[in-house]
């Protein structure tokens, strides 16, 4: 049997007030060509189907699109669950109607929903598990000890595992953030998840996951293992944030023969990319314009300009339509102390003061130039305040 992994499609995206809808449209219209080309059994998606509760017309007209093109126009089945960003509820409206055409949807009505699929006489069984709040599950196994996410999991799998057969393949589907407790530092994150709680208790011990031949994870938007190779997160299709700018997006694919799981990935390229430039503004402009690819990217730029630049973003856009981010570089390179300390300032006039400061902020030094207009501004601030 082939399986493909995905997860966190984040359908209806808004990043800095730029639609992802497009992109969207473009990178799963490719990921069908895959299918296509690849002819797999079942899909995987590991939650976050949708990036908000209540997601705009176009991102659902946009996943009906495609899910009617996997299930019913390719007879593959998909196996689905809810992640925090999604509404567990729409998500799973009309689920035992839709599951008679290949498509199984797992909200949080449930702890866990078990799905066998046979081929050539063998079993592989996906347990589907949809992200649930602690207190959620805590609420229905009335188990006042269950506390942390990491508590939640443990009290699901170790139900699911009173009635594993150890002789089958058996799959789960998790979202959330599952990590080696030994080293939880190997996990890579990005700023474009959003957090499901705080101070730790959010992580899942990979270890739980032990009895399982296969752990298809979400949440995480960067592909990775956790421990060894078969806990895996598939990442995201496209790049969702800056931090994400060297991630290289993939589709991870599983080719089952009996108990022995073959793991590959495969890449789709996006219509555009996400990338950030540094320079000076004039440098920036001009390699743009000799340019013959890569100008329709979302870029983040760092200006490294001394002094002002009057309307830097009309000025970028002009050449990069879809600059997102403009930022200014400051380097600070001093430490000293008593820069800000009372006794230093009182010794100080206005003048030398914002030297000081300009020198404490910047590489450079003030020119001539530079020293003259400064002067001149502070003593006619001085006599307007006067």
């Amino acid at each position: 049997m082939k399986i493909i992994h995905t997860s966190d499609w984040h359908i209806g995206k808004i990043i800095n007030d730029f639609s992802m809808i497009n992109d969207q449209k473009y990178i799963l219209n490719e990921f069908i060509k895959l299918l296509d080309k690849e002819n797999p059994d079942v899909i995987i998606i590991a939650g976050d189907i949708y990036d908000r509760s209540i997601p705009p017309i176009e991102a659902v007209e946009l996943l009906n699109e495609i899910l009617f093109k996997i299930i019913i126009d390719r007879k593959i089945k998909v196996l689905a669950i809810s992640g925090n960003h999604d509404s567990a509820e729409r998500l799973s409206f009309g689920s035992e109607i839709l599951e008679k055409n290949g498509l199984y949807i797992v909200g949080n009505n449930n702890l866990f929903k078990k799905v066998t699929i046979n081929k050539n006489d063998t079993n592989i069984n996906f347990y589907l598990i949809p992200y649930q709040n602690p207190s959620s599950v805590r609420n229905i196994s009335k188990d006042d000890k269950i506390k942390t996410h990491n508590d939640a999991m443990s009290y699901i799998v170790q139900n699911i595992k009173e009635e594993i057969n150890k002789d089958e393949v058996n799959i789960i589907v998790c979202h959330g953030y599952v990590a080696n407790f030994e080293s939880i530092e190997e996990l890579e994150t990005s700023e474009s998840e959003r957090r499901l709680s705080i101070g730790g208790t959010d992580l899942i011990d990979v270890d739980i996951f032990d009895e399982f031949d296969y752990v298809a994870l979400g949440h995480l938007h960067k592909a990775q293992k956790v421990k060894r190779n078969e806990v895996r997160y598939s990442g995201t299709l496209l790049k969702y944030s800056f931090s994400e700018v060297n991630n290289k997006k993939s589709i991870t694919i599983l080719d089952i023969k009996n108990k022995g799981i073959n793991i590959r990935l495969e890449s789709i390229k996006p219509i555009r990319d996400m990338r950030i430039i540094e320079g000076d503004i004039d440098d920036i402009l001009k390699e743009g314009i000799n340019l013959s690819y890569g100008r329709d990217d979302y870029l983040k730029i760092i200006l490294t300009d001394d002094g002002e630049i009057i309307n830097p973003m009309e000025k970028i856009r002009s050449v990069y339509k879809n600059t997102m981010v403009i930022t200014k570089k400051r380097v600070i390179k001093s430490d000293n102390k008593d820069l800000i300390s009372k006794e230093f300032i009182n010794t100080k006039d206005e003048f030398e003061l914002f030297k000081d400061f300009y020198e404490y902020l910047d590489e450079s030094k003030l020119t001539d130039e530079k020293e003259k207009t400064l002067k001149e501004v502070i003593e006619f601030s001085l006599r307007e305040e006067k």
